[in-house]
């Protein structure tokens, strides 16, 4: 498929700057761009290589302006990486599409699938389950027993997806991520062991959700663990039972949210992050990577980082202090000895 830079640019609505003719049939990293392929510059750390770049077309932002002569074709834009975005969206969904359900999976009498559905060899589907249209599920996924799923979900091989859980719409759930496991919950006995709790909540994730590979959402004690609308969970995320993720927040890998606690809309958590249980985060805040948050925050659009969580600028500013720490305490001893020296004359 072969786009020219007038079709591209009429489409995005943006300013071509070089030849509108040029034609593009892939694309590329603004550092390895070769001829005949789209690239994006939207990070100014990156501009040197546009000025050398081989792609025929870049996308940049509308307030670049270059340094020097480009050899691409420009095409300005409101959001360069957005607008990429787009594209390479537009371009997944010419893909072809497989569908059908393979001799060699299991699909349960009571289970209804809809139309133009692909299910691929050993994959699982339980009693009185339900799969939207134009769903796939890949090899060796597990769907469980009243799993209900919307359409244009896209399920990656060795999924599992316990009994009761909900999907919504355009959810895409990646490899080996698990969804509806039994929450961590035990009640401490006299004898000092631990008695199992049942988990009888399931786990819901509303439409456009996307879950990183090898995540895994814990089901609710009681009632549902919720993911709005509109999250994104990178790989090896761990969220808790009853945790509630609000609309659009976006979670980065090796973090963790702990049990009940409720997460704003619209939060951002980088990597490492680990939010302690039974807490309330406000809309919009964001931590830094590595954060702890141990007690709930409650005004919105803060940012935070260090453990215990602070503002952004006290870290900073702690930071500073933190790395001078051997010479203060060099100096606080140097004083010290001051201080007796005087101490032995005054005597």
């Amino acid at each position: 498929m072969e786009f020219s830079a007038q079709q591209i640019a009429s489409f995005l609505h943006g300013e071509i700057i070089g030849d509108e003719t040029v034609k593009v049939h892939d694309f590329s990293k603004i550092e390895e761009g070769k001829a005949g392929t789209l690239s994006f510059l939207s990070n100014p750390k990156y501009n040197h290589y546009i000025y050398d770049s081989n792609a025929s077309i870049v996308l940049v932002n509308r307030d670049f302006i270059p340094e020097k002569d480009v050899k691409a074709t420009m095409i300005k834009v409101d959001n360069a990486y957005e607008a990429l975005a787009v594209l390479l969206g537009i371009v997944e969904q010419y893909k072809p599409k497989k569908n059908g359900v393979s001799s060699l999976a299991f699909i349960s009498p009571t289970a209804k699938l809809g139309a133009n559905v692909y299910v691929a060899p050993y994959v699982y589907v339980g009693d009185y389950a339900e799969i939207g249209n134009y769903t796939t599920i890949d090899a060796s996924a597990y769907i469980g027993d009243n799993v209900k799923m919307g359409d244009n979900c896209q399920i990656h091989a060795g999924v599992k997806i316990e009994k009761e859980c909900i999907i919504g719409k355009n959810c895409i759930i990646h490899a080996g991520a698990v969804i509806g496991s039994d929450g961590f919950g035990f009640a401490p006995t006299e004898d000092g062991s631990y008695r199992k709790i049942p988990q009888t909540g399931n786990v819901i994730l509303e439409d456009d959700v996307e879950v990183g590979a090898n995540t895994t959402i814990d089901r609710a004690t009681m009632g549902s663990t919720i993911i709005r609308k509109g999250v994104k969970l990178d790989n090896l995320v761990q969220i808790a039972h009853n945790v509630e993720v609000g609309v659009n927040t976006v979670i980065a890998g090796q973090s963790g949210v702990a049990g009940s606690s409720k997460l704003g809309k619209q939060c951002v958590l980088a990597g490492q992050v680990g939010i302690s249980g039974h807490v309330e985060i406000a809309d919009g805040s964001v931590f830094g990577a590595q954060t702890g948050v141990p007690s709930s925050l409650k005004n919105p659009n803060g940012i935070y980082q260090g453990y215990p969580a602070v503002p952004v600028g006290v870290f900073r500013r702690s930071s500073v202090v933190y790395k001078n720490l051997p010479e203060l305490q060099k100096t606080v001893y140097e004083l010290q000895k001051q201080i007796e020296e005087l101490k032995s004359k005054i005597k």
